[in-house]
């Protein structure tokens, strides 16, 4: 299993754990309030968005993955969304790890 399939089957267990915040507003609000641990923001999202959601993580120091694409997060998800927060520090951990190595 590769690393991206290993970071997205974990991604997938965080939706079901209900451990994970997904769309714009709430992953802002996440971020804003310091319960997201990660933010995954769609490798084909906008340009506006993504430097928003770059900048406003970096200020918080909240890390950031933005190697998958909306198809690869959605399937994972099953949500329909280019921005998601990990609100769980153990799979934020794990994700960050796996995507690292």
């Amino acid at each position: 299993m590769t690393p991206k399939e290993a970071c997205l089957n974990l991604l997938g267990l965080s939706r079901r754990a209900r451990k994970q915040i997904a769309g714009e507003g709430l992953a802002l609000a996440a971020i804003r309030n310091q319960s997201a641990k990660l933010v995954f923001i769609a490798s084909d999202t906008g340009p506006t968005t993504a430097k928003k959601f770059h900048d406003k993580a970096q200020s918080y120091n909240v890390p950031v993955i933005d190697t998958f694409t909306k198809a690869e997060l959605n399937a994972a998800t099953g949500n329909k969304r280019t921005v998601i927060a990990i609100t769980d520090a153990g799979f934020a951990k794990k994700m960050v790890a796996i995507m690292t190595n």
